[in-house]
């Protein structure tokens, strides 16, 4: 995997968790609750620098638009289950939710060492 991609993947990641905490800091925090309709200014510019710009580096790598978009797909499964087993504590070990992580790693896997 190239030094591009990586750092790619790494910028997608960085957007999902943002985006995560964009959207469920207002169960998580008093302040976040009583203060909901700040939250996407806080959080939309940010979150949307990483996406565009994770975006733009893994489509120059991989010179398409689909492999970068599942890559996006496969990335978000790896952030949502542990953010939310923290916070929540909602597991991750349920049937479901296993197939889901295990098939965004194959998404993952298949878009960037398929060529």
């Amino acid at each position: 995997m190239s030094a591009k991609l990586l750092f790619a993947c790494f910028l997608i990641l960085c957007g999902h968790v943002v985006a995560w905490y964009g959207t469920y800091s207002q169960f998580i925090w008093d302040w976040c609750k009583q203060n909901v309709s700040l939250l996407p200014l806080i959080f939309s510019i940010p979150t949307g620098y990483l996406f565009l710009y994770g975006m733009r580096f893994a489509v120059e790598e991989m010179d398409e638009v689909w492999g970068p978009r599942l890559l996006g797909f496969g990335l978000s499964y790896l952030v949502f289950p542990f953010l939310t087993y923290y916070y929540f504590n909602e597991s991750m070990f349920e049937p479901k939710t296993l197939v889901c992580v295990g098939l965004s790693f194959l998404i993952v896997a298949i878009q960037v060492f398929w060529k």
